[in-house]
């Protein structure tokens, strides 16, 4: 395929492994297993199995006939937000806990913005009998209370980032320091497309079943399994990986990534990684990072506690490099105007990270007769203190 990860790490001049000596053994070992591991057919029998009855795959594509009358345009929602923990982040965290105890691991540890792939991650430490440990941001902490509880009451221990912004690059840092100090008997759980190779490459493969099954559900829909758009939130980007994945080497397909603007792209205050961003090494990887004319990372902003994230995974940072992929931002305003829009239309009360990916439609050229998938990543009882403070519905 077209746009998947060389032998070397790498897309086009974005990827890799940038990471401390310590660290080395361990993202070897996974390197040279992940794939012999996740291609047997006792890997794949047992994910069928687990995304089948425990996740609650296939997700509905659903028709939004009350949006799609009003925005002119065939629209589908991919309904990710139906999964079991409440977003796309469980097909990751099922995928990688089963890779883990084949390599042996005994204990977990992750970190979490929103605090979705925090519980997706405790939710399958506990139906796995695994120690869970999750680093999140002090803020996003605070933002995220009902995330929180729910990983303490799964058993996982809660550990709160208390350097630079308290959001989702500081808990990812600590993370990566825990893993440093304990390599032997833990497994480091990325829950987007970012990190070192092979990270960005397994978790969009995890979350591939997302395109997968729009393909099949769209030829029982249209008869056709191929959409006019497809569009999806990124902050590093794993539910726009998993949603783009199997129409990524289809050019007649238009993709269209929506980041957050925050109060705007040359406010200060945003997230808009593509629009801000210049290469650098975050996390691990050589991809677009907001950073200042120094190197210094530039600490984002988002209303979304899932998309304030200063980077983009190396995947994406190529899709845009060679223009496969049109990203486009949405401000607070504008996401927050879309998720109420959507509950009020069809029922439907979205994560603020998905409802970004609504008000991407006001952003693109489609026709009328356009057939448009949204990715609709989570859904918004995470966020319901963030709804009832910004009101104005």
């Amino acid at each position: 395929m077209k746009y998947q990860v060389d032998e070397r790490g790498y897309y086009g001049r974005f990827g890799g492994a940038f990471i401390p000596e310590m660290l080395y053994p361990n993202v070897e070992a996974l390197r040279t297993t992940y794939l012999s591991i996740i291609e047997s057919t006792a890997f794949q029998n047992e994910m069928d199995d687990l995304l089948k009855n425990f996740v609650g795959r296939p997700t509905p594509l659903y028709f939004a006939s009350r949006l799609s009358d009003q925005l002119k345009a065939k629209i589908y929602l991919k309904r990710e937000d139906l999964c079991h923990t409440g977003a796309h982040k469980v097909n990751n965290t099922v995928g990688q806990i089963i890779l883990a105890r084949h390599m042996g691991k005994s204990k977990i540890i992750a970190e979490t913005g929103a605090g979705q792939h925090g519980v997706a991650t405790a939710t399958v430490c506990a139906l796995m009998g695994m120690e869970c440990l999750v680093y999140m941001g002090k803020l996003d902490m605070e933002r995220q209370k009902p995330n929180v509880e729910r990983m303490r009451i799964l058993g996982a221990k809660v550990v709160p980032a208390l350097s630079g912004s308290m959001t989702l690059k500081d808990a990812t840092n600590e993370a990566m320091r825990h893993w440093i100090s304990h390599p032997k008997d833990t497994h480091y759980i990325i829950g987007s497309v970012v990190g070192p190779h092979p990270y960005p490459d397994m978790v969009a493969r995890f979350q591939s079943v997302i395109s997968k099954e729009i393909r099949s559900q769209l030829i029982a829909e249209q008869g056709n399994p191929f959409p006019d758009h497809v569009v999806a939130c990124i902050g590093g980007g794993s539910n726009a990986a998993g949603a783009f994945y199997h129409f990524m080497d289809e050019p007649h397909v238009h993709l269209v990534g929506v980041e957050a603007a925050g109060k705007g792209i040359d406010s200060g205050e945003s997230a808009a990684t593509t629009a801000l961003g210049k290469p650098g090494v975050l996390h691990g990887s050589k991809t677009l990072l907001m950073q200042t004319a120094d190197g210094q990372v530039i600490e984002p902003y988002s209303i979304s506690a899932g998309l304030d994230y200063p980077g983009i995974g190396p995947l994406h940072a190529h899709l845009l490099d060679v223009g496969r992929v049109q990203f486009v931002s949405a401000t607070d305003d504008e996401a927050m105007q879309a998720g109420i829009a959507l509950s009020r239309l069809e029922g439907i009360i979205p994560a603020i990270e998905s409802a970004h990916a609504i008000a991407g439609l006001s952003k693109m050229n489609y026709d009328e007769d356009d057939v448009i998938v949204i990715n609709l990543s989570g859904r918004g009882d995470k966020d319901l203190d963030t709804y009832i403070r910004y009101g104005n519905y």
